[in-house]
């Protein structure tokens, strides 16, 4: 698949998403105020998607997420680990939540990129920005219930993007 067809899968499972989402919105209780909005992440996540790299064609990724909460609530680790016929890919972030906004650090560890991490609370999820002198990336996380759709795309890297869809437990 080219960078193209990657772009096409990566709007559908969106699109998706969106379209579904008003239904799931419509659904899901009230959250009370000082609920964290990392709440729903903790533990494991398992799926599949696609991941883009220049000069290559896109690869489908088998991939495994884990995220663990602190006592606090508001800081949360992120590990999402990737396999691919033809390597891997490895993300860490940590990240913490303050009034809607997020902050923290994030690295993919197989290729050794990395850089600060902002971002905010969205209703369906998570909109991240990460910057350094290596990389500049855009994450988006949408959960709800026990799926998740990650999709990280890169601005100036030898990966164009990377497209998860993850189901927890």
């Amino acid at each position: 698949m080219t960078a193209v067809g990657l772009i096409g899968w990566c709007k559908r499972a969106l699109l998706l998403a969106l379209i579904c989402a008003p239904a799931l919105v419509a659904t899901t209780p009230p959250v009370a105020a000082d609920t964290s909005p990392f709440a729903n992440l903790p533990g494991r996540w398992t799926g599949e998607g696609m991941l883009g790299l220049k000069d290559s064609p896109t690869e489908k990724v088998k991939c495994r997420a884990t995220y663990f909460l602190t006592e606090g609530k508001d800081e949360l680790k992120q590990n999402i680990r990737c396999a691919t016929s033809g390597g891997s890919v490895e993300i860490k972030s940590e990240i913490t939540h303050a009034a809607g906004e997020l902050s923290g650090t994030w690295q993919e560890t197989t290729r050794n990129i990395g850089g600060d991490l902002t971002g905010k609370v969205t209703p369906l999820g998570f909109r991240i920005t990460v910057k350094s002198q290596d990389i500049t990336a855009n994450m988006d996380i949408v959960v709800k219930g026990n799926k998740q759709i990650v999709e990280v795309q890169f601005i100036n890297s030898s990966m164009i993007g990377l497209t998860l869809l993850l189901t927890k437990g």
